[in-house]
């Protein structure tokens, strides 16, 4: 086991598919270069130092500093997979996914359906999201939820660095779109992640960090450390709680999700984006469609209110689920009758 950042994960995993096959490329604003550097390409890997040192080892050629336009990114990575390229575009903040949509929605995501199979879309979009840096509104959005809606599209919501080492291999081995969201309060998250050049993490397979027979909190991404941190709190009470990790929203593990309702009887589910027609709200209505039996207490969703992201340092803390709300609800829902 090697022992890396989050965000060294990120870079790694590129690194290693691009010397493994010729057809990955990477492309996006400021991945050369970069903000802070004297305009050359010397490549601190852009805002996030995500793809830092790869213009050195792959070149111009392979890693496309672009203009500042998303759609364009988005556009020229659709037609460079058709084309049969395995493209990796990176957006520094998946809240302009809004300008992309056209490329994303109505075609990446349809192509294999409107050419009956016989083309590929091998496009990996790596999206940076996620609040808590005072960056407001338009730049510390959720978008899974947006994301997760449109069929033909995976979503990968990677937790840790060995996550990110095999999902984005995944990833960008697949010959569908994929989009891949790292949230930018992860980047400098330090765990193992495994040697083996062949470790993968299939999509649609949950992870159960935590084990216990009262709860089952459900969640991803950066709330992941939060559900676990409760977790481990209420077990010096003799609360045992079942934490899932999704690690991908579509395919959704329904099944790791439905076995442990029917053994804990009780769901809190815990989502950054907000609580309309989102994540949170779609997995306790699939308790109440195929585990209503088991529960013993309506379920819980821990989320933002329905309200832009706030600027201010406090309103954002407060705008945000926090530990105290995750541990709230797990009550409330230990408490009910």
């Amino acid at each position: 086991m090697a022992q890396m950042m989050y965000r060294e994960a990120v870079v790694s995993t590129i690194a290693e598919e691009m010397e493994r096959d010729p057809n990955v490329v990477m492309l996006g604003e400021d991945i050369v270069g970069g903000m802070g550097t004297a305009g050359g390409p010397e490549a601190i890997g852009g805002i996030w130092s995500t793809s830092v040192g790869l213009f050195d080892k792959f070149g111009k050629e392979r890693m496309i500093d672009t203009p500042i336009s998303e759609s364009a990114i988005i556009g020229a990575a659709s037609g460079l997979a058709l084309a049969g390229k395995r493209p990796i575009a990176e957006l520094m903040f998946a809240d302009f996914i809004g300008v992309c949509l056209d490329q994303i929605w109505n075609q990446m995501a349809k192509f294999r359906y409107m050419f009956g199979g016989k083309t590929r879309c091998p496009a990996v979009l790596r999206l940076v999201y996620g609040a808590g840096y005072n960056a407001a509104a338009q730049h510390s959005q959720s978008v899974h939820q947006i994301l997760t809606g449109m069929p033909g599209l995976k979503v990968v919501m990677p937790s840790s660095p060995a996550d990110v080492k095999g999902l984005l291999r995944t990833a960008i081995r697949d010959d569908d779109p994929v989009v891949f969201l790292e949230h930018k309060a992860l980047y400098g998250m330090k765990g193992d992640v495994p040697d083996d050049p062949n470790f993968t993490i299939p999509f649609g397979h949950a992870r159960l960090t935590r084990a216990g027979e009262d709860v089952t909190i459900v969640s991803s991404g950066l709330l992941l450390g939060f559900c676990e941190a409760v977790a481990d709190k209420l077990a010096q009470e003799g609360i045992g709680c079942d934490v899932i990790d999704l690690r991908t929203t579509s395919p959704l593990d329904e099944e790791a999700i439905l076995d442990s309702i029917e053994v804990t009887g009780r769901l809190v589910v815990v989502d950054e984006a907000p609580p309309r027609c989102g994540l949170a709200a779609d997995i306790c209505a699939l308790a109440a469609a195929k585990a209503f039996s088991s529960l013993k207490a309506p379920p819980q969703a821990v989320t933002p209110p329905h309200t832009p992201i706030p600027f201010a340092r406090e309103l954002e803390s407060a705008y945000l689920p926090s530990t105290d709300k995750i541990e709230a609800a797990v009550r409330k829902v230990l408490g009910w009758r």
